[in-house]
């Protein structure tokens, strides 16, 4: 099969559109897909770049959402057939402990990611547990499909599950272009709350109004606390939706009002970030650490795309010979949605 891999870390350069071994099916319950679209995620990239940030066995080939179409299942499978088309579920738990049992199996021990910890969807076949494969919604095309399962399972887990985001509230999305932004936009306002955005350039925070945003900041221009104070005029806003890092958790820290919640997923811009810990106390504030989200919320949030109450945002689409290119163009910020890979 034609796939890209990494056989060293490093930068863009090291990505190689090449044959490598077809997968095989080796072990009761597994499916082998078809890969038809795999969207980006930073975690592509922090894998390709290696220690500290991953440590995938190399060669290596990325990607964690993934759509496509059953190829082969194991033959004791019963619920998965040749021929469907389905997304992959990204997230890979033990399947046995009390975490993964209740539903949050990103909180086992043994959680792994497809893509980031064992090969993905940057080939033409992956192997994958059939426990994984979820039917595709019909109205979504490949590429569609594959913009939602990690940002938008990602923004449910930090809004819904952690943050309990209520009607009414004010939500603060950082970074309103990225994968993880334009999920956040969505949920927040399909749960009834007001969303404030915050981009670089003018033309994603337009975008980010289209989506729902209310009010937005270009953070180039101004500080995003006293934006966010004045629009809820000083109080501060209910939740941030924090994943850039060291660039914005001051303000984040400063945005928020008096026993809101900070949720934070991610550090792209670094992890070394300064808490004013007096501001944490003293106005009762709440941090929470959410890292992906259990695999019966990405059936929840594929019940709320059927409903229409979401919709996938995709920013351009490339062959997999142009995974290089897909990549320098998610580390320059130059996106707003999803990138994503056609095989």
């Amino acid at each position: 099969m034609k796939a890209v891999r990494f056989h060293e870390h490093g930068g863009p350069e090291v990505l190689r559109y090449e044959d490598a071994p077809d997968p095989v099916i080796s072990a009761p319950g597994k499916a082998l897909v078809r890969v038809k679209a795999c969207a980006l995620n930073h975690l592509d990239i922090w894998g390709r770049i290696g220690p500290p940030y991953s440590k995938p066995a190399l060669p290596h080939i990325p990607g964690c959402d993934i759509a496509g179409v059953v190829e082969e299942v194991s033959p004791e499978e019963k619920e998965v057939s040749k021929g469907m088309d389905v997304i992959v579920s990204p997230g890979v738990g033990c399947g046995r402990c009390e975490k993964c049992l209740g539903g949050m199996d990103n909180q086992c021990r043994r959680y792994s990611i497809i893509g980031n910890d064992v090969d993905g969807g940057y080939a033409e076949l992956v192997a994958v547990p059939s426990r994984n494969v979820i039917a595709k919604p019909e109205r979504m095309d490949y590429v569609q499909a594959a913009s939602v399962p990690v940002v938008f399972l990602t923004a449910y887990h930090m809004l819904v599950t952690k943050a309990g985001v209520r009607a009414g509230e004010t939500v603060l999305v950082l970074g309103a272009g990225s994968g993880v932004g334009i999920a956040a936009i969505q949920i927040a306002k399909a749960f009834g709350a007001n969303v404030v955005a915050t981009a670089g350039s003018e033309d994603k925070l337009s975008k980010a109004v289209e989506l729902g945003a209310d009010y937005t900041i270009n953070h180039k221009k101004a500080k995003i606390s006293e934006e966010a104070r004045k629009y809820t005029e000083g109080k501060g806003v209910d939740v941030v939706v924090e994943h850039p890092g060291k660039a914005t958790w001051d303000e984040s820290i400063r945005a928020v009002a008096k026993g809101g919640r900070i949720v934070t997923c991610g550090a792209t811009t670094g992890y070394d970030a300064v808490t004013d810990i007096r501001y944490v106390f003293s106005r009762e504030v709440a941090i929470f650490g959410s890292y992906m989200g259990g695999s019966a919320e990405l059936l929840k949030v594929l019940d709320l795309f059927r409903q229409r109450r979401l919709r996938p945002v995709v920013d351009i689409s490339m062959p997999l010979s142009r995974a290089k290119d897909a990549q320098v163009r998610m580390e320059k910020s130059e996106h707003f949605g999803k990138i994503v890979l056609t095989v």
